[in-house]
């Protein structure tokens, strides 16, 4: 199935495993186009855009402060503790958040785009994409990263991670992998030996 007549590379991973580094790092050495799913949803759920206003429709004040601002991490909390109020958050997100990647495609200069989707194989979104790219960290990092970066403890950390699919079955569904156990070099070696494999003869810098 494809969106458009680019070649789209998709790249995912688990919380914590460094998928963020990965894209950024590989954009930045292809001088590609990165769309990050992430950051669309941010701005889906900021007030008064559409995911704020399905959320509030669907879940009254439940989740607002009283300047009718998302209280984002509240929402998040409440997500990885119940799997249906999940179910019924990505319902309402993925939906949105492909149409709008659509639209970015499109308009993206150049025959390879890369996007960034943390959930790429939860949503189901893996055959529209020509390379599916998958960063591993094993759990016991993936975990001491998400407490360093979110200052939540352990335990939080653990659950977030067992709310998505796991990393091994990710490896097994990808056409490529970027481990990312290791030091910061190495990855970066592993990025730059992918990209030449994925877009020969594209620019690198």
């Amino acid at each position: 199935m494809r969106l458009s007549n680019n070649k789209l590379i998709g790249i995912t991973g688990g919380i914590g495993s460094g998928k963020s580094m990965a894209s950024c790092f590989l954009a930045s050495f292809m001088r590609l186009p990165l769309i990050d799913i992430d950051k669309q949803c941010a701005r889906l759920l900021e007030k008064g855009n559409a995911g704020w206003l399905e959320i509030r429709n669907e879940f009254g004040n439940a989740f607002f402060n009283h300047d009718n601002q998302l209280e984002r991490k509240k929402l998040r909390t409440a997500i990885f503790s119940d799997p249906e109020l999940r179910l019924q958050i990505n319902n309402i997100l993925h939906p949105l958040a492909f149409n709008k990647m659509v639209e970015d495609i499109k308009q993206c200069p150049g025959k390879v785009v890369l996007v960034d989707v943390p959930l790429l194989f939860e949503a189901g979104w893996e055959d529209y994409f020509d390379h599916r790219v998958v960063v591993y960290a094993d759990d016991v990092q993936c975990c001491q990263r998400i407490v360093r970066r979110d200052g939540i403890d352990p335990d939080e950390a653990r659950r977030t991670i067992l709310s998505q699919i796991p990393l091994v079955d990710k490896v097994l569904r990808a056409d490529h992998v970027i481990n990312n156990s290791g030091c910061r070099i190495s990855s970066l070696m592993e990025i730059i030996h992918l990209a030449r494999l994925i877009t020969p003869g594209a620019p690198c810098s």
